[in-house]
């Protein structure tokens, strides 16, 4: 069987399973689970697995509610995995597609299964939980979950086609400050106030934006600002999110952020600590694995945009990925460019026949660029000399 051949027998597999795959995208977004708590999901998609002939395991990396899923018919490399993310936001539930994203990577894996018997090497599919928060992937990383892959993708809904859009470097800070509590009208004077010395912060971080590059990202919330207005606040606790353009970038981002915390607190005669929550990592999409998922998604009838040079991005922990293992987290266009992510509109239209359309063509086209892989060692080596060479 030629490779035309091969990815036909690979679409019409997975345009057979178009049912199951919308019920199980359906399923998650109708039982939503925020991050690290994504039990009734992830056995949703694991279940599935195993009656699909997969051989899966739970709780790698020390995850509850992660999973590998393997299936193989040779056991010489390349080792291609299709990651899915299935963690929802708080309150709001799946704004953010990840329920498409679980089926798409569903829908990738059971559609490999009707050609590798024909095939070298393994489809994997890894549940990764947590990448709204906490960062699943990054520890699935540090616990040597991706040691043997060879190539890693998944895809995410947007409202352009782009195969080769970076990430955002980011880092989570959490801030204290320390003061005196005093009766706010009978003795203001014998106070020290940390909610003073907290909106200084803010003013601060304010004061500096227009010294900041164009990708810089500081997003903060006061979580503790008092217990009442007759009582001069002795603690106050804040949270910010901190990016750059890169893990270099987000560091220098982050260290003014804490020099406007130390400043306010000298100010105020307030004791200031700060704890750093371990952050995601820029995405460095690959150029042999990006060129072929264009190419296949392009045969799908779907026109690539190449991101702009001041592209709207976030974070993602794919980004940690990407510096282990050669991956791409392309965008499928799902939704108008007026709806913005992380909205409920966001989630409404995810759920839309053009919903469907995105999780479908991006099973599609995962499996697609599996075949090349599979099909022609030269490629996934020539993918692992870029990733080496980028790194130095």
């Amino acid at each position: 069987m030629n490779l035309v051949d091969m990815k036909q027998q690979v679409i019409t597999c997975i345009e057979a399973r178009e049912k199951d795959l919308w019920e199980i995208a359906t399923r998650l977004y109708e039982n939503p689970e925020v991050a690290f708590q994504e039990y009734v999901s992830s056995a949703l998609l694991r279940n599935f697995l195993a009656e699909e002939g997969f051989d899966v395991t739970s709780g790698i990396g020390g995850l509850e509610t992660a999973f590998k899923a393997t299936f193989t018919k040779a056991k010489q490399p390349p080792t291609i995995a299709f990651l899915a993310e299935y963690d929802a936001l708080p309150a709001i539930g799946h704004a953010c597609g990840h329920n498409l994203i679980a089926a798409a990577a569903i829908g990738a894996g059971v559609g490999m299964k009707a050609i590798l018997d024909e095939l070298p090497g393994q489809i994997v599919i890894l549940g990764t939980p947590a990448e709204e928060g906490g960062g699943g992937k990054r520890i699935l990383v540090d616990a040597g979950v991706f040691d043997e892959v060879d190539a890693a993708m998944m895809f995410h809904p947007a409202s352009k086609n782009m195969v080769s859009r970076g990430s955002l470097a980011s880092a989570r800070l959490d801030i204290e400050f320390f003061g005196q509590t005093a009766h706010a009208a009978a003795s203001p004077q014998e106070g020290i106030n940390a909610l003073d010395a907290m909106i200084l912060t803010f003013n601060s971080v304010n004061a500096i934006r227009q010294h900041l590059e164009i990708k810089d990202r500081i997003a903060g919330i006061i979580t503790h600002g008092g217990d009442a207005a007759n009582i001069i606040p002795g603690h106050t606790s804040a949270q910010f999110s901190v990016r750059g353009e890169s893990e270099k970038r987000r560091e220098e981002v982050l260290e003014k952020v804490i020099l406007c915390a130390q400043a306010a607190a000298l100010a105020t005669g307030c004791e200031m600590k700060y704890e750093t929550q371990p952050g995601y990592s820029e995405i460095i999409p690959n150029p042999t694995l990006a060129s072929l998922f264009k190419e296949n998604l392009e045969t799908l009838g779907r026109q690539v945009s190449d991101p702009e040079p001041n592209e709207r991005m976030g974070s993602t922990d794919m980004g940690n990925v990407s510096k282990v293992v050669p991956a791409i987290h392309p965008y499928l266009e799902t939704v108008p460019e007026t709806i913005a992510g992380h909205t409920v509109e966001f989630r409404e239209i995810c759920m839309s026949d053009s919903g469907k359309n995105a999780m479908l063509d991006a099973a599609r086209a995962m499996a697609m660029t599996a075949v090349d892989l599979l099909l022609d060692p030269t490629l996934w080596v020539t993918a692992r000399k870029e990733l080496d060479t980028y790194l130095g």
